[in-house]
């Protein structure tokens, strides 16, 4: 176990603790049926939360009060649920870490009200927040509000992508969705965020963003490549999903350039095609050279990112903790 997961373990059911608190029961005694538990509830079903704690890491490494930082990474961590919320149900999935999904157990139009709730939280949370200077405060909903509008964004190119049956995409437009989509939110922002709030320099707060970016990308990635061949992955989601969906993942888009298999890669995907077929779309892959490729990507990512950042941020617990986490993200087996 790194010093990243570690870290993890020992913080985030104090973390739990904390976001447990965002959740009333309203005006209305229904209100809470409706609305509130049913998020509370979802909210608990925890992951990680990896993004929030590294938001608290990067306020100390740039020599911070890390305590000032949690109202702010809490509105990262809404911003997740409400994304996750929204994103089972545009993908139509069931299970989310193991449980039925929000929609699933209340039917859509609750589960969109309740993301809608957990995206009222995100600035919500930072405009309430008397801990922070009035300037600092506007930084950082700034912040959020273009980690919203990147991550949208990105989701637009997903769906859109699969809507339209797109397959006519190269390894750069996989790179431009997941940067928006998933590495904003996922590492850059609340790598920046912390920063801000700890108040650290331009440069330091340019540095963490970027150390974010690229361990962010190198995250969905791996994502990617556990949906694939993941182990206990397997147990835990819905192993090999991505391909039954057609999604456009980084091994997808180079096998499609690169296989001489491509068309029956391509008719697997488009087919949004269950059992064997799916053993046959990873084999393709693995032919092409495409599941290494993907890894591979995402290891030079991490292994320069760590570089950039040593040279920028004094050494200090946290920022070798950030530096374990860049490993953690690509070593990971769920």
């Amino acid at each position: 176990m790194t010093a990243f997961e570690l870290y993890l373990k020992r913080n985030s059911k104090k973390f739990d603790a904390y976001l447990a608190k965002f959740f009333t029961n309203g005006s209305h005694p229904d209100m809470a049926r409706y609305l509130y538990k049913p998020l509370a509830a979802y909210t608990a079903n925890a992951g990680k939360r990896h993004r929030p704690l590294i938001c608290l890491l990067a306020a100390e490494a740039v020599g911070g009060d890390p305590k000032l930082a949690w109202p702010s990474a809490a509105a990262i961590e809404h911003f997740h649920t409400a994304a996750l919320i929204h994103d089972d149900i545009m993908d139509s999935s069931l299970t989310r870490r193991g449980e039925p999904c929000l929609h699933v157990v209340e039917g859509d139009p609750l589960a969109i009200n309740a993301g809608d709730l957990a995206l009222s939280l995100v600035t919500g949370t930072v405009v309430a927040d008397e801990g922070l200077a009035p300037g600092v405060r506007l930084r950082v909903l700034q912040e959020l509000v273009d980690m919203t509008t990147r991550t949208i964004e990105g989701q637009a190119l997903d769906i859109g992508w699969a809507r339209d049956d797109r397959f006519d995409l190269v390894v750069d437009d996989y790179l431009a969705m997941a940067n928006h989509k998933t590495a904003f939110y996922s590492g850059a922002v609340p790598l920046a965020v912390g920063a801000i709030v700890g108040g650290g320099s331009d440069e330091q707060v340019a540095a963490l963003r970027s150390f974010g970016q690229a361990t962010g990308l190198a995250f969905q990635i791996q994502d990617d490549v556990l949906n694939l061949v993941g182990t206990r992955e397997a147990t835990k989601k819905d192993f090999r999903s991505d391909i039954t969906e057609g999604k456009r993942t980084l091994a997808a888009v180079h096998a499609l350039q690169h296989s001489e298999r491509r068309e029956r890669l391509l008719e697997i995907l488009a087919s949004r095609a269950e059992g064997s077929a799916l053993e046959e779309a990873v084999a393709i892959m693995r032919e092409s050279g495409s599941i290494d490729f993907a890894r591979t990507y995402a290891r030079d990512l991490v292994l320069s990112a760590k570089a950039d950042l040593e040279a920028a941020l004094p050494k200090s617990k946290a920022r070798d903790l950030l530096l374990s986490m860049a490993d953690f993200f690509v070593e990971r087996d769920n």
